[in-house]
């Protein structure tokens, strides 16, 4: 089948797209699938297509290749867009490149618009080897997705199942100029070690070694689908319906995810964080071990990148952003009829009060009781206890206080004095967009 006739067949799920775009760097990958993708156009109804070129500015020859994509993409009588983005220093200049240039194109595209990337077979075996050597698991291994969510929109990539020297003889058949980054005969990273060094001399030895890598990432991306649908088949029963449905953070019932066996809990678990933080590596799963197994009256805690999980009410959650920090109070509530915004914890609705006394919100120093109708004055801890309130919740509970007496516990109605009603809503956490470690 013909180089053309194998990216019509991948492109038929995104004919009904909005719009396309080729994220466009004017390397030889991207050149020759923009020019496919504009061939093809003249003689198929396709989406309207246009190119975005991300400019890092981290080397003088870049300097140069915006003007060449435009000129490029002027022949082609398509628009581009150029993108500049500041990339953060850190560890890793690739990675930080990467990021960059992934939360540009994200911007960039609306609901269902389609971003189309260059990387071919070899890229994909690169991939499988780069991560094996890192002790990836099957998630890692199966490498590249052919299709994943950005933003918006969607992120595509159709030469999955093409090689390299199938775009460049397409190039040179087309008299297609492209650019060479001279970064990537740097053989001090990483990825250019194994293209230049190791792939090579493994094609020498067996000459499909790049097709028969690419097959078996696509194998592990079918495990890989298969452990997915077992994770939400375990997890149905642990996403039920618990107390407290105000608190906004993930959570899962800890009974139903210890029915499970060690290596099923440990794959639910990396199926629900796969949206929340960097999936932890072997060595951290130990974490996951101390706060499943500690004592009812413990508070442990799993630190991972992006924020943590914590135990209560029979509960794993989920926290990150506002979360992990202690809200700044007391604050006064001087328009009791307006909501209060707390810093950094949500805001307060008050109905039932008469306005009379100086109302001031508070969270738990410890020792506070307050009235209750019909049982008197009760110690506070003792009612969350009784409440099953989680404990990392209570440091953070807004406290209503009367001329410096407490009368309202925030959405715990049952121990609101006289006729108050105080609704609290709580900070979101935060959302987490997690960029492949090769795009």
């Amino acid at each position: 089948m013909s180089l053309e006739s194998r990216l019509l067949d991948a492109l038929q799920p995104w004919r009904s797209a909005p719009r396309w775009y080729v994220a466009f760097s004017g390397g030889l990958d991207s050149t020759a699938l923009l020019h496919l993708l504009v061939r093809l156009s003249t003689r198929e109804k396709l989406p309207p297509i246009s190119a975005i070129h991300v400019h890092h500015g981290l080397q003088p020859a870049a300097e140069s290749w915006p003007e060449h994509c435009r000129s490029i993409c002027q022949d082609l009588r398509i628009e581009m867009r150029v993108v500049r983005v500041r990339v953060e220093p850190g560890p890793s200049l690739e990675s930080a490149a990467r990021a960059a240039r992934y939360a540009a194109f994200s911007e960039c595209l609306n609901t269902a618009d389609v971003l189309f990337t260059g990387q071919h077979r070899g890229d994909q075996a690169e991939t499988l080897v780069f991560r094996l050597l890192r002790g990836a698991g099957v998630r890692g291994l199966a490498s590249m997705p052919a299709v994943r969510a950005l933003g918006d929109g969607w992120l595509v990539r159709p030469l999955l199942n093409v090689g390299r020297d199938e775009l460049e003889a397409y190039a040179r058949a087309q008299g297609l100029s492209w650019v060479e980054d001279p970064s990537n005969q740097c053989t001090e990273h990483a990825r250019n070690f194994l293209r230049h060094r190791v792939m090579p001399v493994l094609r020498q030895r067996w000459p499909r070694a790049v097709e028969n890598m690419a097959r078996t990432a696509g194998h592990l991306g079918e495990a890989q689908q298969l452990l997915d649908e077992l994770a939400e088949l375990d997890l149905r029963e642990a996403r039920a319906q618990f107390r407290y449905q105000w608190l906004p953070m993930p959570r899962l019932s800890l009974p139903s995810l210890e029915s499970l066996s060690p290596a099923r809990q440990r794959n639910a678990l990396r199926y629900w964080l796969a949206d929340l933080t960097a999936l932890p590596d072997s060595d951290h799963w130990a974490g996951w071990d101390a706060l499943r197994d500690a004592t009812p009256d413990a508070a442990p805690v799993w630190r991972l990148a992006a924020g943590e999980l914590h135990r209560g009410d029979g509960c794993v959650w989920w926290l990150s952003g506002p979360w992990l920090a202690t809200p700044p109070g007391p604050v006064d509530w001087l328009q009791s009829s307006a909501d209060l915004q707390l810093p950094g914890n949500g805001f307060l609705r008050l109905s039932g009060y008469a306005g009379q006394g100086l109302l001031q919100v508070r969270y738990r120093q410890g020792g506070e009781s307050l009235r209750i109708p019909g049982r008197g004055r009760r110690d506070l801890k003792r009612l969350l206890n009784e409440a099953g309130v989680p404990g990392f919740v209570r440091s953070r509970l807004p406290l209503l206080f009367l001329d410096g007496e407490l009368v309202a516990v925030a959405n715990l109605p049952q121990f609101d004095a006289q006729t108050l009603s105080l609704q609290w809503s709580p900070p979101a956490v935060d959302t987490f967009e997690l960029v492949g470690s090769f795009e």
